[in-house]
């Protein structure tokens, strides 16, 4: 099958980016640690002030709805679509899956690309933004490096070329200009769940508990759960495809990442829209463009050509 054409020079460990200066820096690294660190902090301090009452089903059905919204923007729209172009989506479509993941607070659209497309490039090799065999074997290393690949390198300094590894958004003015308006998707990704809990619930506490489950645990679960596949997926699960890299297939990631931990056949055939290589392999972000393509809003749909004789050895 035909991999995914990423529009990059030949691989080379080198990153051209300049450094950003020391300010940026600090402020990047700042804002990364409100995103890590505060929902965690927020959910410990609001539990017990609202021990007996601190969910409610309105929560509960907000929480969830949000939860898929951004991490099927995520993984159909950032993924799927921008990194590696296994359809083509209309233009209100690639609109709403650009606006969908940005909202999951994971980044700009072409930051966040271009990361990916590097961790492509380099999977487990020198280059690599986040891969978890960077510090060697041994098991202190391999803890070291699992602990890095799941929130460690979000603090590194990011050098990644958006001009070398993502041109084609930088060219692209609907995903330049939903880039640029990410910090108002991360008013909205937290603001919306608060408003709705005030309009729904009727009240200040009905809003806030909306904020707490439906926005800042909502957003500090679908992070872990995207931070699982670069790590997790590229140390425990099965690797039933050839690759020159270390990822994996973790079953029971699957539901939660809407099929995004069948990793191991996505490094093996990253322009597939489908992750799950078999029918039963559940991957509910290939049912969506399923729906899209189906609805003519999605088009040149790259579909496994054919599906392995027999089916991989799943955990």
């Amino acid at each position: 099958m035909a991999q995914a054409s990423l529009a990059v020079p030949t691989p080379s460990p080198v990153i051209d980016d300049e450094p950003p200066s020391s300010v940026g820096r600090i402020a990047t690294r700042g804002v990364t640690a409100l995103l890590v660190v505060g929902p965690v902090v927020a959910l410990a301090v609001a539990l017990p002030l609202l021990w007996g009452h601190a969910i409610t089903w309105l929560d509960v059905v907000l929480g969830v709805a949000f939860f898929a919204i951004t991490g099927h923007g995520v993984s159909i729209g950032f993924h799927r679509l921008f990194s590696h172009s296994s359809f083509k989506a209309n233009r209100p479509l690639k609109i709403i899956l650009a606006a969908a993941g940005s909202l999951a607070l994971e980044g700009s659209i072409i930051g966040w690309v271009a990361n990916h497309r590097r961790h492509h490039m380099f999977s487990d090799r020198p280059g690599d933004p986040h891969s978890p065999h960077r510090f060697g074997p041994g098991v202190v290393a391999q803890v070291r490096g699992f602990g890095y690949a799941h929130v460690g390198w979000l603090f590194a300094a990011d050098n990644t070329s958006a001009e070398r590894f993502a041109p084609d958004l930088l060219s692209d003015p609907d995903l330049v200009m939903v880039s640029r308006l990410f910090p108002v998707f991360a008013i909205i990704s937290l603001g919306a769940p608060f408003a709705l809990g005030w309009v729904l619930g009727g009240t200040l506490a009905a809003a806030v508990t909306a904020l707490l489950w439906a926005g800042l645990v909502r957003m500090m679960v679908l992070h872990h759960v995207t931070w699982s596949v670069n790590s997790v997926c590229h140390v425990f699960g099965r690797r039933p495809n050839q690759t020159t890299d270390q990822s994996t297939n973790f079953a029971p990631l699957a539901i939660l990442s809407f099929g995004e931990a069948w990793h191991n056949f996505h490094h093996a055939h990253p322009g597939s829209a489908r992750h799950g290589a078999f029918p039963h392999q559940i991957d509910s972000s290939a049912e969506i463009i399923r729906l899209f393509e189906r609805a003519g809003w999605a088009t040149k749909v790259r579909w496994p050509a054919s599906f392995p004789r027999s089916a991989p050895t799943l955990v």
